[in-house]
């Protein structure tokens, strides 16, 4: 994206050096690397991140301000699923971007759902590290610094808890992928990280087992995908609709209301148009679009470019569950041994007082999609980390 800085990179780029990077994050993390990792970071100026976060805040704010999508994402959230003491805004919540052949950013996904809030900062030092990267360029927007990032991380997770009785939780820990994340955030806050199938529940309270000693839950840094729990036939001693005495940092039913079911009702010039399956009606030239279940997770059942042949497949009952977000070819800009590559940005937000953008994710891949089933066998790419030029 910005020329003198992919120059100095791909010039100075060795395998030793990427090696380094990996070892480095492995140390930091006490974790081997669980997916791929890009043997490049992405360097982007101030004012392109600056305007990914602005669209990302307006379109939260345009769907809170619309009583149409507020009744409607309430109705969506699946009854086994609504959650008591909803919050009235989502706590985390993330807006994924590509850029078009203008350059101009458009909307992939948003979700309100917590991400590697704790892991994005260490695996950033590592590139530094490695390479060598200037410190001139920043790791967090809007001159944000680390302290003050991790100031509103704690009161996010933690607010104003004992962190003891502050739990992550999630299904099987030990064996997401994500769990160096996990670590991280224990060892910034002392949040023990619970497995939701270990929880147990007396009357209106949750406790977790802590070194035998039974320990209650006040807060819950909530990271379990619904879409994981069904799949896997997850048993847990409580359910979503308890109402229990317990404050989530991060509320469930955010998982369902702002996600891909909110696309069709944005209307922003970032947003490709979007519609429910159940009301496409007849669908001329199909491969212009993007086929996408609303509640999957990591592009799990996402066609790109489908059929008539595969849309007609989807049964009726289940064609509300599904979108047709019309097609963006994201264009390949960053300049590796093996071609231009795509990236996705991801810009990760924070709501206490105000909607605060504080962080980057960036994917970067050269197949149809931007997850490791679609880049297997591909190097250059993977998950990675922005620099940003504020010049």
């Amino acid at each position: 994206m910005i020329p003198s800085h992919r120059q100095w990179f791909n010039r100075a780029w060795t395998p030793e050096k990427y090696a380094r990077f990996l070892k480095l994050l492995e140390h930091r993390t006490g974790e081997t690397t669980q997916f791929r990792h890009s043997e490049t970071p992405v360097f982007l100026p101030a004012s392109l991140v600056a305007t990914m976060a602005r669209y990302g805040r307006e379109m939260v704010e345009q769907l809170l301000a619309d009583p149409q999508y507020q009744q409607d994402s309430r109705e969506a959230i699946p009854a086994r699923y609504r959650t008591p003491r909803e919050a009235p805004r989502p706590l985390f919540f993330q807006a994924d971007f590509g850029l078009d052949a203008n350059l101009e950013p458009k909307l992939v996904e948003i979700q309100g759902f917590p991400t590697l809030y704790a892991y994005q900062p260490v695996m950033s030092q590592c590139y530094r590290e490695a390479y060598g990267v200037s410190n001139n360029l920043r790791t967090l927007p809007g001159g944000l610094d680390l302290p003050v990032y991790h100031g509103l991380l704690r009161d996010a997770i933690v607010g104003n808890h004992d962190p003891e009785n502050v739990v992550l939780l999630d299904i099987d820990p030990e064996h997401q992928k994500t769990r160096a994340d996990f670590r991280i955030t224990r060892e910034l806050f002392g949040v023990h990280t619970v497995d939701i199938a270990a929880v147990r529940k007396r009357a209106d309270r949750l406790y977790y087992d802590r070194d035998g000693v039974e320990v209650q839950i006040d807060r819950i840094y909530n990271r379990a995908i619904v879409d994981e729990l069904e799949r896997k036939t997850v048993k847990i001693a409580f359910d979503f609709r308890d109402d229990l005495d317990v404050q989530w940092a991060g509320h469930p039913n955010w998982f369902f209301r702002l996600s891909k079911f909110s696309l069709p009702y944005l209307k922003h010039p970032a947003v490709p148009h979007t519609v429910f399956l159940d009301r496409a009606g007849s669908v001329e030239r199909p491969e212009r679009y993007v086929l996408k279940p609303l509640y999957s997770f990591a592009g799990s059942g996402v066609v790109v470019g489908p059929t008539v042949e595969q849309i007609a497949a989807v049964p009726a009952a289940q064609r509300s569950q599904y979108i047709l977000q019309e097609r963006i070819d994201f264009q390949p800009l960053i300049e590796t041994p093996f071609g231009p590559t795509k990236m996705e940005v991801r810009i990760m937000y924070l709501w206490q007082d105000e909607i605060r953008a504080v962080n980057t994710i960036i994917r970067m891949g050269r197949g149809a999609q931007m997850g490791v089933d679609h880049n297997k066998g591909f190097e250059w790419v993977g998950a990675s980390a922005a620099f940003i030029d504020e010049r």
